[in-house]
């Protein structure tokens, strides 16, 4: 695939490749021209996939694709054209209600009792087993690389702001301790559900929804001038996930999925009940004193976190409901 994004001009092209050896894709067939971008779903699964490979080679790459690849022009042509596609169905589709404090304060608020009908408060009523297994799957395309696509804003933050989003990233990432790493946390949890393991391995089963919403982190992360964004999808991310957390670790606990998925939740729990007020006071608080000009683009990272996470869950809910399974193959 990665040669086939790198050459000449031809369809986007669709279908799947493994993590194991991308490279093997066949090198006549040609990559996306501006014509095929322009018309491509910006939320389907051949933009999706194409953009979630290309930006993989910034993380942790491909067997078989040299580590240079990251850099290359041509592959960063269309990584360009793909971002454009998205973000400017984003721009366009994402409903921005006001400033960042009135996005964040929208996030605090949470249904009362039995009222939620998220995908975490399925899980927690009445998910199965195998429900579970296959949320896990598709989660792990970002939580085995935790915390890395929020790190590129670090160099790009000053004063409170930078100091908050070390903490966070600090304990993200184990505190200085390797078993406590949270992307070790959820392989953790992983092996007690009885998947595998390893690094992008469910990569073929995710459905574009699961794709766009990793891929909004690595877009948001790996540009400057969307660093108000991606601040705002932090804060969503920590504000929302703590009680998130205690519904999936008592899903966990209900279907007695083992110890290390409790504690993955649990841990959650905890951790980001403090991250909530640290990310609210310290990360937007101290980049907006820095940078109030960045409000609006603080909230848009809000909006289109809500946005592509609401995608996600329809697609999980609507398989799930219909006793179907919400992989692309079960």
């Amino acid at each position: 695939m990665i040669d086939r994004l790198r050459q000449g001009s031809g369809p986007l092209p669709s279908g799947r490749y493994g993590t194991a050896d991308p490279s093997q894709a066949d090198p006549s067939e040609a990559a996306p021209s501006n014509a095929d971008l322009s018309d491509a779903d910006p939320y389907g699964e051949d933009l999706q996939l194409a953009l979630y490979v290309l930006y993989e080679l910034h993380y942790q790459g491909f067997a078989g694709v040299a580590d240079d690849e990251e850099w290359d022009p041509g592959l960063l042509t269309v990584r360009r054209r793909l971002e454009e596609r998205f973000l400017g169905a984003l721009r366009q589709d994402v409903e921005v209600a006001g400033g960042a404090q009135e996005s964040l304060a929208g996030l605090l608020v949470e249904p009362t009792g039995e009222d939620g009908t998220g995908v975490t408060h399925y899980l927690r009523r009445e998910g199965r087993l195998w429900q579970l297994r296959e949320y896990a799957a598709l989660r792990s395309l970002y939580h085995l690389k935790e915390a890395d696509p929020h790190a590129w804003v670090l160099p790009r933050l000053r004063g409170r702001a930078k100091a908050g989003m070390a903490a966070i990233e600090f304990d993200e990432f184990g505190a200085g301790r390797a078993e406590d790493v949270h992307a070790r946390l959820f392989a953790d949890l992983m092996a007690d559900l009885g998947l595998d393991t390893a690094y992008g391995r469910y990569l073929d089963q995710a459905p574009a929804e699961a794709l766009a919403v990793v891929n909004l982190m690595s877009l948001l992360g790996l540009h400057r001038s969307l660093r108000g964004a991606l601040i705002g999808h932090f804060a969503t991310v920590e504000v929302t996930s703590s009680p998130g957390s205690r519904r999936l670790a008592q899903a966990m606990r209900r279907t007695g999925a083992g110890p290390a998925a409790e504690r993955f939740y649990d841990e959650h729990v905890e951790a980001d009940a403090v991250h909530e007020q640290v990310v609210r006071r310290e990360v937007v608080d101290g980049l907006l004193s820095d940078e109030p000009g960045l409000d609006g683009d603080v909230a848009f990272g809000i909006s289109a976190t809500l946005f592509l996470e609401d995608r996600f869950a329809a697609h999980l809910l609507g398989a799930w409901r219909a006793q179907r399974s919400a992989l692309r193959s079960p």
